[in-house]
């Protein structure tokens, strides 16, 4: 039997609905890349769904493979302690699950050289 994989874009969250915009296009076009792969966003804190809820909602529809992608430019604590331990909590309930976690955005090097490009674009 094949794994049912997933991939969530794991963002901070905010109180205004609009800062989500460009992780939902971001989400997107992801999806559209890879429509093999379930591709979701989940949230820290102020928006849903939080990683958790989105958790239990893949693993009830069958997936079993998943990767999580923290789209943070740094590794702030967020990255570096919140997340670590939510996923060791998530590991623990899904331990059918398999459940790994990327560098942060922000820290590849794809990433920056994109980054850097649009800067230097902006000169023109």
């Amino acid at each position: 039997m094949s794994k049912q994989r997933a991939l969530i874009l794991f963002a901070h969250g905010a109180r205004a609905a609009s800062w989500a915009a460009p992780f939902e296009r971001l989400r997107d076009l992801t999806r559209a890349r890879e429509p093999s792969v379930r591709v979701e966003l989940a949230f820290l804190e102020l928006m849903s769904p939080r990683l958790p809820e989105l958790m239990a909602a893949l693993t009830a529809d069958g997936i079993d493979d998943v990767t999580v992608v923290p789209v943070f430019l740094g590794q702030g604590g967020h990255v570096l302690r919140d997340l670590p331990l939510m996923l060791d909590e998530l590991r623990a309930t899904y331990p059918q699950t398999s459940i790994k976690v990327v560098e942060a955005a922000g820290e590849n090097a794809a990433v920056l050289n994109a980054l850097s490009d649009y800067c230097v674009s902006a000169l023109s």
